[in-house]
């Protein structure tokens, strides 16, 4: 047997083998860096609003880089790192893209296991879109045109709101206020990943919580699309949890799963950007069109 078949009972050693993906990319630290300088970039050029507060938290807290005209559709922006590291700072870089072609982009931080649970760390996330929802509109969004994109656990936490049931939240919030969101390398099912070793310490997820917070585990949102998308370089646990996505919730409602040739679990965020590339193609369509 291949050792990135799944086995019928994932050994530990085989979860942290899938998951890890800073071992699995011996040059994350490089894609780091590249990030963190072409962020700082970013801010200083496009008149970003930092550190708004959306929560109570020291860390609920977003940065909002402005559109060029009023009504302009808004970008949600959600980081990865587990749930447990990182920091929307890291990620402004993906903000420019996007503000050149017309929208408005919103990055949220959130706080970090273990001082938080994942299920806490969704609920932030959805009082952030609820801030958005209000009050973007004087940084030259749409309220009407919210879509949201987010990598690895902001791709489980983007799928996560386009299945948060709106109306339920507040109730002058539409149904449909996440029209669309992609997921760059997401996590659908949190089972394994409760199981990983190197992840226990810090997540300290429970059966109750795997529930609460696995997407694949929902019924399909009765509005908008997913656009799911993994690194044919990933791991093999990562190509899996984005075919099951489709599996879970179907065609109707994940009409994009695919995988992006010759991309890693961090290569893969900086197609984002590139104009040239598909991803980043097919990103500006969703956006563009909410």
């Amino acid at each position: 047997m291949s050792k990135n078949v799944r086995p019928a009972k994932p050994t530990p050693a085989w979860l942290d083998r899938m998951y890890n993906n800073r071992v699995l990319v011996p040059e994350h630290a490089t894609h780091f860096s590249q990030w963190a300088e072409a962020s700082e970039d970013a801010r200083d050029a496009h008149n970003c609003q930092r550190n708004l507060a959306y929560g109570k938290s020291p860390m609920e807290t977003l940065d909002v880089f402005p559109a060029k005209q009023p009504d302009s559709p808004v970008m949600v922006f959600i980081h990865g790192g587990y749930w447990r590291s990182l920091d929307k700072s890291d990620h402004s870089f993906v903000a420019p893209a996007f503000v050149n072609e017309g929208a408005c982009v919103v990055v949220p931080n959130y706080d970090l296991c273990p001082a938080v649970t994942i299920p806490q760390i969704v609920l932030q996330m959805v009082q952030a879109l609820v801030w958005t929802y209000r009050n973007v509109a004087q940084y030259g969004g749409d309220p009407q045109r919210i879509t949201v994109i987010g990598h690895s656990a902001g791709g489980h936490l983007a799928a996560m709101m386009l299945a948060c049931l709106w109306k339920q939240v507040a109730k002058d919030l539409p149904a449909d206020l996440v029209k669309s969101a992609m997921s760059i390398s997401g996590l659908y099912d949190l089972e394994p990943v409760m199981k990983t070793p190197f992840l226990k310490a810090s997540l300290h997820l429970t059966p109750a919580q795997v529930m609460q917070a696995s997407p694949a585990y929902f019924k399909a949102p009765k509005q908008g699309k997913l656009y799911a998308l993994a690194g044919a370089d990933e791991s093999a646990e990562f190509i899996r949890h984005n075919q099951l996505i489709q599996d879970a919730w179907g065609k109707k409602s994940v009409p994009v799963c695919e995988l992006v040739p010759q991309r890693n679990h961090f290569s893969i965020v900086e197609d984002l950007t590139a104009p040239w590339t598909e991803l980043h193609k097919l990103a500006v369509a969703m956006v563009k069109a909410a």
